[in-house]
């Protein structure tokens, strides 16, 4: 099955402002009351996962450049390098999921 991650994303958009504006919905009354909590915001949250993942693996890079040209301590290198690697891991792993609840949300029936 191949998996189209913009219409993934493109869905969770849509599913989350209906969410945020139930008023603005299909105008069946189903019975079920949502509630927005002032939380924070899943894709919020996402964003700030990613960015502090890429900065992980920047800050990686950086040490790596630098042991290069021999400035920086063989034990950095090694801990930058586990960063990256624990970082990349939980990234693919994140993503592996994501796919996997596009994927469930697909088969559901209508």
């Amino acid at each position: 099955m191949n998996v189209n991650l913009s219409s993934a994303a493109t869905a969770y958009q849509q599913a989350l402002n209906r969410a945020a504006n139930p008023a603005a919905g299909d105008g069946v009354d189903d019975g079920v009351k949502t509630e927005v909590s002032g939380g924070v915001n899943f894709a919020d949250m996402l964003k700030s996962a990613v960015d502090t993942g890429s900065n992980t693996l920047a800050k990686s890079e950086q040490i790596g450049i630098e042991a290069v040209a021999q400035k920086a301590d063989i034990v950095d290198v090694v801990t930058a390098v586990n960063a990256a690697e624990v970082t990349l891991q939980t990234v693919v792993a994140v993503r592996d999921r994501m796919v996997q609840a596009y994927q469930q949300i697909m088969r559901m029936p209508i």
